[in-house]
């Protein structure tokens, strides 16, 4: 049988060597120094102690200065023993798009002073601000004040992204029409028994970043907010406009009202707070005294229907802000998992070391 023969060069062209191979510099053809750190016991052991005790003592300064902190809670849901526990009753029983407030009156004793600044928080439970449908009910261009959005509402504002009779909501989405809308007033009783109104100062509560970048009004129409609102509707549940969020302030009034932005900023865990105002200063030198005082609640937000509850909280401050001792907790575990892992790595190494050694001179 002839044997066949095959020329490889016909049926398969040579092409250039050159054609699907990288460039000749170092870093293409991995040329670069490095450095290749070789671990062993006597440098990873160290680090692991190293690190161990660095977190235990950052841990410690944190949770410390956050158990410094003083609180106190007042839990006005039901208020028993107030006329709270009516104003609950009322508003929950009823219809939310008919808004409407109760005043009640809470009665407490501050047992010791309150060093300054003193911050006012409210807090609600059971409230699920992370879920997802509600956390995306919003138009973030609108809250930036671009005209075009304010009067096309985004898709996911839905249902509040039109009225009944079809009108754009500004603000629209879930988010905003449930807008935290409870209001207080405390007072502080005098040695004489007179009550002295104690200052509440809302400026500067939201972060610098959503005030001054996030969120903006749409550009006024003849020097007039509202003006520029014409032709929105207000969300379901509130009881004014945007443009008249806060009538007495300009400067702090729709989009920029910053209540409403602090409102905005959606939660992570389903019970959270977050800050009203701040006491101020012009009121008492350098502490909240201790003493008797009075706080009148403008009760309007429901919770009851989802079994929720709310509270005011009056706290100090540190240089590490409100209280927050999982962040202590969380560098002490930290670090005493790195201390623990250190001591079992060095068992281990006392325990097997002379078996590597052996198993070398073989």
């Amino acid at each position: 049988m002839a044997s066949a023969s095959y020329n490889v060069s016909r049926a398969f062209p040579e092409a250039p060597l050159q054609q699907n191979q990288p460039d000749n510099t170092a870093f293409t053809q991995q040329r670069l120094p490095a450095w290749q750190p070789l671990l062993s016991a006597g440098t990873v052991l160290p680090l692991f102690f190293g690190l161990g005790l660095a977190f235990l003592a950052v841990g410690l300064g944190l949770y410390f200065t956050s158990e410094g902190i003083q609180e106190l809670e007042l839990d006005y849901t039901g208020a028993p023993g107030s006329n709270c526990s009516r104003c609950a009753n009322l508003t929950n029983s009823r219809n939310p798009r008919q808004p409407r407030s109760c005043q009640c009156w809470l009665h407490f004793q501050l047992p010791v002073n309150f060093t300054l600044p003193v911050c006012l928080y409210y807090q609600l439970s059971n409230y699920f601000q992370n879920n997802r449908r509600y956390s995306i009910s919003r138009d973030d261009e609108q809250l930036s004040g671009m005209t075009w959005a304010l009067r096309h509402p985004a898709q996911e504002c839905k249902p509040y992204q039109h009225d009944s009779q079809g009108v754009p909501i500004a603000p629209c989405g879930s988010v905003a029409n449930s807008l935290f809308n409870d209001t207080f007033e405390l007072f502080y009783q005098q040695a004489n028994g007179s009550l002295a109104l104690v200052t509440l100062d809302k400026g500067g509560i939201s972060w610098w970043t959503d005030t001054n970048v996030k969120f903006h009004n749409p550009e006024p129409v003849n020097n007039s907010l509202c003006k520029a609102f014409a032709g929105t509707a207000k969300p379901p549940f509130w009881s004014r406009t945007a443009c008249k969020l806060d009538p007495n302030d300009s400067n702090n009034t729709g989009f920029v009202n910053e209540a409403f932005i602090v409102w905005m900023r959606t939660a992570a865990l389903p019970t959270f707070r977050k800050l009203y105002a701040r006491i101020h200063h012009d009121n008492f030198s350098s502490v909240l005294p201790r003493g008797t005082y009075y706080l009148n609640v403008n009760y309007s937000y429901p919770v009851l229907g989802f079994h929720g509850s709310k509270k005011i909280i009056l706290s100090t401050l540190s240089w590490m802000g409100g209280k927050n001792p999982f962040l202590g907790i969380a560098y002490l575990v930290l670090g005493a998992a790195c201390i623990l892992g250190g001591i079992l790595m060095t068992v281990v190494h006392f325990k097997y070391r002379h078996r590597n050694e052996n198993d070398d001179d073989d």
